[in-house]
């Protein structure tokens, strides 16, 4: 069976939690759990530096606006790590070209990325934090969920996270009031910043 289906689940997951699917999949290869997950997601020091930034990300998402600002960080980071992932099993299993599969990866990924930030932007204009916490731990559980699941049921999990990605999309596209909002008031913070660093900065001095 083609690999493609586990390409596209985890560059969806990928898009969400890129430390959370690389831990996932290499303690499942590297604990004889699955065998379709390449040696490099199993080695020892990766499996490290994954477990410390999900660690690091599973705190910075639950917290309002740090949010957004971790998603503007990682808009680059999670499309990449889905490509490299995407390419990693592809090369692996040898079904599917090595570059077709990162840039399924890697484009699953990126809308899965912007979905999430969106959602987050339009979250963050509530005044009150549970639901950010909420959603966080809500997209962890389903990133874990759907990644064993793809493991062992590729296409079945392909489908609950197409499913998922077009729904995000609808979302976000139906919150998008909420989105800009969220914008304008960052972008009046940060004018009023610059006015308050330029008033400083012409106060005399003495």
């Amino acid at each position: 069976m083609s690999v493609l289906p586990l390409v596209f689940t985890s560059g969806w997951a990928s898009g969400i939690n890129a430390y959370a699917v690389v831990l996932l999949l290499g303690v499942l290869g590297a604990t004889g759990a699955a065998d379709e997950v390449p040696a490099a997601l199993q080695r020892t020091d990766v499996l490290i530096v994954a477990g410390v930034l999900f660690l690091i990300e599973a705190v910075a998402d639950k917290i309002p606006y740090v949010d957004s600002v971790w998603d503007a960080v990682h808009t680059v980071v999670r499309p990449v790590s889905g490509g490299v992932v995407a390419a990693l099993l592809a090369g692996h299993d040898g079904s599917l070209p090595e570059l077709a599969a990162g840039a399924v990866g890697g484009t699953s990924a990126l809308v899965s990325h912007l979905v999430k930030a969106g959602t987050r932007m339009a979250v963050n204009t509530s005044p009150e934090p549970a639901s950010n916490f909420v959603l966080s731990t809500l997209e962890d559980l389903g990133v874990a969920g759907i990644v064993v699941f793809a493991v062992f049921h590729p296409v079945a999990a392909a489908i609950v996270a197409g499913v998922l990605l077009v729904g995000g999309i609808v979302l976000v596209a139906f919150l998008w009031s909420r989105v800009r909002r969220f914008l304008r008031r960052r972008r009046q913070r940060r004018e009023e910043r610059h006015l308050a660093a330029e008033r400083e900065g012409s106060a005399p001095v003495g």
